[in-house]
Protein backbone atom coordinates (compact mmCIF):
# COMPACT_ATOMS: atom_id res chain seq x y z
CA UNK A 1 0.00 0.00 0.00
CA UNK A 2 1.64 3.04 -1.05
CA UNK A 3 0.58 6.90 -0.37
CA UNK A 4 0.30 10.28 -1.96
CA UNK A 5 -1.92 13.70 -1.89
CA UNK A 6 -4.98 14.79 -3.51
CA UNK A 7 -4.62 18.36 -4.08
CA UNK A 8 -8.15 19.96 -4.24
CA UNK A 9 -9.62 23.71 -3.52
CA UNK A 10 -6.47 25.08 -2.57
CA UNK A 11 -5.64 22.42 -0.26
CA UNK A 12 -4.06 19.36 0.28
CA UNK A 13 -5.66 16.06 1.30
CA UNK A 14 -2.93 12.50 2.09
CA UNK A 15 -4.76 9.89 0.50
CA UNK A 16 -3.42 5.97 0.15
CA UNK A 17 -2.78 4.00 -2.13
CA UNK A 18 -3.98 0.31 -2.29
CA UNK A 19 -3.29 -2.68 -4.85
CA UNK A 20 -5.37 -5.29 -6.37
CA UNK A 21 -4.59 -6.73 -9.41
CA UNK A 22 -6.49 -9.18 -11.62
CA UNK A 23 -3.89 -11.39 -13.76
CA UNK A 24 -0.61 -10.39 -14.13
CA UNK A 25 2.95 -11.25 -12.64
CA UNK A 26 5.97 -9.80 -11.61
CA UNK A 27 8.14 -7.27 -8.79
CA UNK A 28 7.95 -4.00 -9.36
CA UNK A 29 7.31 -0.47 -8.00
CA UNK A 30 5.19 2.61 -9.92
CA UNK A 31 4.87 5.97 -9.18
CA UNK A 32 2.91 8.29 -10.74
CA UNK A 33 1.22 11.76 -11.08
CA UNK A 34 -1.42 13.16 -12.86
CA UNK A 35 -4.99 15.03 -13.06
CA UNK A 36 -7.77 14.75 -12.25
CA UNK A 37 -11.35 14.90 -14.25
CA UNK A 38 -15.09 15.02 -12.96
CA UNK A 39 -14.50 15.70 -9.36
CA UNK A 40 -17.18 17.94 -8.29
CA UNK A 41 -17.34 16.98 -4.44
CA UNK A 42 -14.03 16.07 -2.81
CA UNK A 43 -15.62 12.59 -0.85
CA UNK A 44 -16.39 11.77 -4.51
CA UNK A 45 -12.17 11.41 -4.95
CA UNK A 46 -11.95 7.91 -2.24
CA UNK A 47 -13.03 4.77 -4.03
CA UNK A 48 -12.41 1.77 -5.95
CA UNK A 49 -10.59 2.28 -10.10
CA UNK A 50 -10.62 0.56 -12.53
CA UNK A 51 -8.61 0.23 -15.69
CA UNK A 52 -8.44 -2.21 -18.53
CA UNK A 53 -4.92 -2.82 -20.56
CA UNK A 54 -2.87 -5.61 -21.76
CA UNK A 55 1.02 -4.52 -21.51
CA UNK A 56 4.50 -5.20 -20.22
CA UNK A 57 7.27 -3.39 -18.88
CA UNK A 58 10.85 -4.69 -18.52
CA UNK A 59 13.25 -2.68 -16.37
CA UNK A 60 13.02 0.84 -16.45
CA UNK A 61 11.27 0.78 -19.81
CA UNK A 62 7.59 0.93 -18.29
CA UNK A 63 7.07 4.90 -19.02
CA UNK A 64 3.16 5.88 -19.74
CA UNK A 65 -0.74 7.18 -19.38
CA UNK A 66 -2.75 5.06 -17.01
CA UNK A 67 -6.23 6.32 -17.25
CA UNK A 68 -8.53 5.13 -14.34
CA UNK A 69 -11.82 5.88 -13.40
CA UNK A 70 -14.57 5.55 -10.00
CA UNK A 71 -17.98 4.40 -10.19
CA UNK A 72 -18.88 8.18 -9.28
CA UNK A 73 -17.09 8.95 -12.58
CA UNK A 74 -13.72 10.99 -11.40
CA UNK A 75 -11.27 9.77 -13.99
CA UNK A 76 -7.54 10.41 -12.90
CA UNK A 77 -4.40 10.78 -16.12
CA UNK A 78 -1.62 9.43 -14.78
CA UNK A 79 1.98 10.17 -16.08
CA UNK A 80 3.51 7.01 -14.38
CA UNK A 81 6.83 5.24 -14.01
CA UNK A 82 7.90 1.77 -13.69
CA UNK A 83 10.72 -0.15 -12.09
CA UNK A 84 10.93 -3.65 -12.22
CA UNK A 85 9.49 -6.83 -14.25
CA UNK A 86 5.69 -6.73 -14.64
CA UNK A 87 3.40 -8.33 -17.26
CA UNK A 88 -0.29 -7.85 -17.23
CA UNK A 89 -3.40 -8.94 -19.19
CA UNK A 90 -6.64 -7.25 -17.81
CA UNK A 91 -8.09 -5.28 -15.30
CA UNK A 92 -6.31 -3.87 -12.30
CA UNK A 93 -8.40 -2.34 -9.47
CA UNK A 94 -7.23 0.19 -7.18
CA UNK A 95 -8.84 1.38 -4.21
CA UNK A 96 -7.85 4.94 -3.18
CA UNK A 97 -9.33 6.38 0.66
CA UNK A 98 -8.10 9.88 2.34
CA UNK A 99 -6.14 8.65 5.70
Amino acid sequence: MGGGTLKYGGKSYPITVGGLGIGGFGASRLTASGTVYGLAHREDFAGAYLQVRTGWALGDQGKGTLWLRNDKGVTMRLKTRRQGLHLSLGADGVPIDFK
